[in-house]
Parts: structure tokens; sequence; C-alpha cells
């Protein structure tokens, strides 16, 4: 009972997994599946009288060591195959790293050139500038010189007025 309950089970998970992938060329599992399949179909529509225990016991481990060879071939191809993959994946992912590094590159030269292109503006730009705040710091030094003149002009003053208020208090008294 629990053999045909298994059964009928995996025909309907492969029934269900069938139906899920699209319509393409089967995989070597599912092949492997349905040859499995029919081949117990086969045995439980013929049998044979003529079987003994022994008969059928030799038939089981001749198809269980044929299934497991398949499976060991599957296996092993599926290891090629990933195998395959992880290097088309590194190579990929190496060519990849070059390109970008290549890129990097470029745009580490192009950001440099930049760099002194904007220097090269800066220093263009500065020169009116500089010559702007010379200007400014030759007339601010002229008005120093002026402001100096006019300090002492107006101690000068100072002191001369000091001396008059002195000498009218003198002629006053």
């Amino acid at each position: 009972m629990s053999s045909l309950y298994t059964r009928s089970k995996e025909y309907t998970r492969s029934r269900k997994a069938q139906s899920d992938s699209p319509p393409s060329s089967p995989s070597p599992i599912a092949k492997t599946l349905r040859h499995e399949r029919l081949s117990r179909l086969e045995a439980a529509t013929n049998p044979t009288t003529s079987d003994s225990y022994s008969d059928r016991a030799s038939s089981r481990s001749s198809a269980y060591t044929r299934r497991e060879n398949r499976l060991a071939a599957l296996s092993s191809r599926a290891e090629e195959e990933s195998n395959r993959d992880y290097k088309k994946l590194y190579e990929s992912a190496l060519s990849e790293n070059q390109k970008l590094k290549s890129k990097l590159q470029e745009a580490q030269l192009e950001l440099a050139d930049i760099k002194s292109k904007l220097e090269k503006v800066a220093q263009v730009r500065q020169k009116p500038e500089k010559r702007a705040l010379e200007r400014k710091l030759s007339e601010m030094e002229e008005e120093m010189k002026i402001l100096t003149e006019l300090k002492s002009d107006n101690q000068r003053l100072k002191d001369e007025n000091g001396a008059l208020i002195r000498v009218i208090s003198k002629l006053s008294k």
C-alpha cells in the first residue's frame, strides 16, 4: 500500500513539475524519472509466473545499480557543468573588472586634466583681482601717509592754540 502511495505521490510531483516548466526538451533528471516510471509500469503489467524470489531480488539489485550509475553520471555532468559555469562566471567577472579598471584610469586622467585647467583659470582670474588689491593697498598707504601728516598738523595746531591761549591770558591780566 505504501509503495502505491509513493508512486502516486511521485507521479503527481512529476506532473506538477512538468506542467510548471516551459515546453522545452526535458532535463536529464526528468528523462531518468520517466524511464524509471516506465520500467516500473512494465514490471507491474508483465508479471512472469516463472520468476522466483531470487530472480526478482537480482533484477531489483541490478536496477538499483543501474539507477546509481545514472545518478552518478548525472551528478558528474552537473558537477562539470557547475565547474564550467563557475569558470565562465570567473572569467566574465575578471573581464568586467579589467573594463572597470580601465574606465577608472580614464576617469582619473580626465579628473587630473580638469583640475589643471581649473587651476589655470583660477590663476587667470586671480591676476586682475590681485592687481585691484595692489591698487587698493597703494591707495590705503597714501591715505595713511596723509593721515599721519594730518595728525601731526593737528597736534601742531593744538600746541599753537594752547600757546596763544596762554599769551592772551597773560595780556588780559
